[in-house]
Order: structure tokens, then sequence, then C-alpha cells
């Protein structure tokens, strides 16, 4: 018999402002829950929320716990010192990590659950959009918003529930669903997995929570990928269909033709030609959409309504958004932190967009990805043709000894690329006025605070 979800009636969040904390506070709002929560500052998330009734308070504090909440829903980056925390321990009130809550919410619906270690916000995001249009109106859990501040989850009437499945703690592996898409195999997230093969074992682990008779969407291009697919136990009740421009691939990319910042793609799906047109630049981006399509098929979707559909996305915030243009120069907003996501949205921008030059406003993100990475970010770097790159967002970590993003400058000027050190965000508008002219692009490029930026030299242009 399966566990019944866990009472969220009254559900108290800390650091209810972060992407995935807030789209579970949204949907349990609009399933009617009490919902309080609290977040170190103000944002247009949490004005959101309080617009559906939820109850959000600025800063950490013990007596912000009310004396009836049922559970504290806390991620990964919660410290056992919050004082919230602390408060809910002492009183026994049961707390969950987000992705138990998240759980919950999909129990008695059929879940398309977007993984990998790139990809999975835009992927997710294409699959809801192209879902919604077709009138299925399923509910829904991204990390990242759609359009406006808290567009990244919703409570739908239909039997679908999309969501983007999180490898980096591990979380996803509490997720049972009936389809999932896995996009791409890579070391990441070094202070959680040691090693590559922890990072298989852990993405067999999810394949091996998918319901008997569902199915597996997976890359057949990229190395890890295919290497999990080769090590997986077969299963009799598994579906695996691959996708890509592999020629043995079950869902076959034939073309990818770019037209400015949107892509016309062919595929090969079951044994008949499909063509679509999606408004992301770049292989890397259209690939998330035939993979997007192949999952929204394998749940029954007739695939050519679904391809027409997926026409209808416009973008996420922070995927390649285009944050406005001044004088002839262009701000661009880019979520890359890994390397492999800093070489794909630097590609596509270079390909989709004309003879420009490319200014990148780079902040590395976590100390411990700095560490391991910082070499490969270097590289990446040397794909624009100038880069300012700033200090280190630290998210939840604590700094580390000689860990700085030095390290990324040095790596990229061994290359001969034209990178230097930015440090604090104040400066950049005034630095990035001076390097650019008409036809330039900047990309603000990070998963820090540095997506402010945008408006900001956006402004200074103007003047």
């Amino acid at each position: 018999m399966a566990t019944p979800p866990p009472a969220m009636e009254r559900p108290h969040f800390i650091g209810i402002g972060g992407a995935g904390m807030s789209g579970i506070a949204k949907i349990l709002a609009r399933r009617g829950a009490r919902v309080t929560g609290s977040d170190a500052r103000e944002s247009g998330t949490t004005a959101a929320l309080r617009a559906l009734g939820v109850t959000v308070h600025l800063g950490h504090a013990g007596d912000q716990l009310a004396a009836d909440s049922d559970c504290v829903v806390v991620s990964s980056a919660i410290r056992e010192d919050n004082p919230e925390l602390a408060a809910a321990r002492t009183r026994g009130v049961p707390v969950l990590h987000r992705s138990e809550a998240l759980a919950a919410l999909m129990h008695g619906l059929r879940t398309l659950a977007v993984a990998g270690t790139h990809g999975k916000t835009t992927t997710t995001s294409m699959l809801t959009v192209g879902l919604r249009a077709l009138g299925l109106d399923p509910s829904y859990s991204i990390g990242g918003d759609l359009d406006i501040p808290g567009s990244n989850a919703g409570h739908g009437t239909g039997e679908l529930f999309v969501a983007e499945a999180d490898e980096s703690d591990r979380s996803f592996h509490r997720y049972a669903p009936e389809v999932a898409i896995i996009l791409n195999v890579e070391l990441d997230h070094h202070a959680n997995y040691a090693s590559i093969e922890e990072i298989h074992e852990s993405f067999a682990t999810f394949v091996g929570r998918v319901r008997p008779g569902g199915t597996l969407i997976i890359n057949a291009d990229q190395g890890g990928a295919r290497e999990l697919t080769a090590r997986l136990a077969p299963r009799a009740d598994l579906r695996v269909l691959t996708y890509g421009d592999a020629p043995d691939a079950d869902v076959r990319v034939l073309k990818v033709i770019p037209a400015g910042l949107t892509s016309e793609v062919t595929v090969l799906l079951e044994g008949r030609e499909l063509s679509f047109t999606v408004a992301v630049p770049g292989r890397h981006y259209a690939h998330n959409a035939v993979a997007a399509l192949a999952a929204g098929a394998a749940a029954g979707v007739p695939a050519g309504e679904l391809a027409q559909a997926l026409g209808t996305y416009t973008g996420v915030a922070r995927r390649l958004q285009v944050k406005g243009e001044v004088n002839g120069v262009t701000v661009i907003d880019s979520y890359a932190h890994h390397p492999t996501e800093m070489t794909a949205d630097l590609e596509a921008v270079r390909e989709s967009t004309g003879a420009g030059r490319i200014h990148v406003v780079f902040q590395p993100h976590l100390f411990s990805r700095t560490k391991e990475l910082s070499a490969e970010m270097g590289a990446a770097l040397t794909l624009a043709d100038t880069s300012l790159v700033l200090d280190i967002y630290p998210a939840r970590e604590d700094p580390l000894p000689g860990v700085t993003s030095a390290l990324i400058v040095e790596a990229a000027r061994a290359h001969g690329a034209d990178v230097r050190p930015g440090h604090g965000p104040a400066a950049v508008p005034e630095a990035v006025a001076r390097l650019v002219r008409p036809g330039d692009r900047v990309l603000t490029m990070g998963a820090g605070d540095v997506t402010e930026l945008g408006p900001k030299i956006l402004a200074h242009l103007s003047n």
C-alpha cells in the first residue's frame, strides 16, 4: 500500500522566496492551504505569493512559526541553526524537505519529471507551455519563472503534473514519474557528489523510480547519458526512448535551422516527420524542445498537435532572456553557471544574432564548483570577445581557502582570452559602457544576483 502524502494544510516555508520553494507554496495556496513562510528579502516572488494570500515574513525568527503550523518545509540550503527550524524541532512540528512536499503534490496525478545536469528549467517550461496551449491544464513546478514573478508553478485541473527533478541533492529520488526525461549526465554539485560514478548511481536510482509501464526519454548524443543508458539494468516494464542527432536515436533530430532567436526543428518520431518552430536559439535549446515533444507523446498527447503547441513557448526568465536594447546594444540574461551551459549559450548567441561582438559579465556560482571547474569555465569564456568575472556568489557555501574568481581569469587568459576581474557589481555598468558599440551583445551570466545587473547596464547606456 502506498504511503499517504503528509498533511500540508497549514505549512510554513523557510526560504519561501526560492525558485523551488515558492512554486510548492503557490500550488498549496491554490489548493486552499493556509501558507506562511519567511525569506531573507523582499522580491517579486514574495510579492506574488502575498497576492495569493500567503503570509511572508522578512528575516528569520522562531516566533514566526505559527502555533498551529502542521509542517515546516525546508530546502537543502536551510541550515540546522535557522531559528524557525530550531523552533520546529523543539515543538515537534514535522519537517519536510522541499522534494517531499513536491512529491506529495504529485500524489494521484500522472507525473512527467525532467532531470539532467543542464536544461531542466527550459525543457520543463517548454513541456508545460505546450500542454497548456492544448488545453490540458497541467499542474507544474519549474525552477524559474515562465514570464512574470510567481509563474514558476501552477495548480491545474488536468491529470498531468510536470515537474523539474533536481539531482543536486538527490531529491529527485523521491519522485515516481510516469514519464522521465534525462537530458544529460555530467559531474556537478561537487559538495554532494565526489565522482561521476556517484552521479551515474544517482541517476540510475531516479530511473528505478519510474512507475511500471512508464517511459524514460534520454539523450542519445551526450556521452554521460549514453553511458547511463548502457548501464541501466533491463526492465521489462520500462520503455526507453532515445532522442538526438545520432542515427540510432528513436526520436531523431533531422534538422535545426537557426532563424534569429528562434529555431526551425524537424524530427522523425514514430516514423513520421514533424516540423515546428520554437523561440529558442541554437541546437542545444532545440534539442530540449525535442525531449519535451517525446515526453508528451509518451504520455499520450498527439505528437503533431504538441509539436505545433511548442511554438507558443516564448522563453523563460534568465534563459537567454533579452532584457532590452539601448543604442544598438542588446543585453541578454543567461543562467549558465556550468561550463557546458556557458558554452551552449555563447555558441547559441554567436550563431543566431549576427556579427556583433559578445561581452560577458560572469559571476561564478559556488566555491566548490569554481574549485573543480575553473579551468573549464575559463575555456568557455574564450567564446566571448571580452569578459568581466565577478567575485564568487557563495549561495549556501562557506569560502574555501585559495578559491576565488581569479582562478577563472587566469585560466581564460591562458587561452588568450580578453578576460578581466570585475570583483563587485557596482562598477560593472560603467565598465561595460566603455567596451560596447552598436551591434554588440552583453550577457549577464550566472546563477546568482548577476541577473540584477541587466537593467542597470541598460540604464547606464541610455544615459
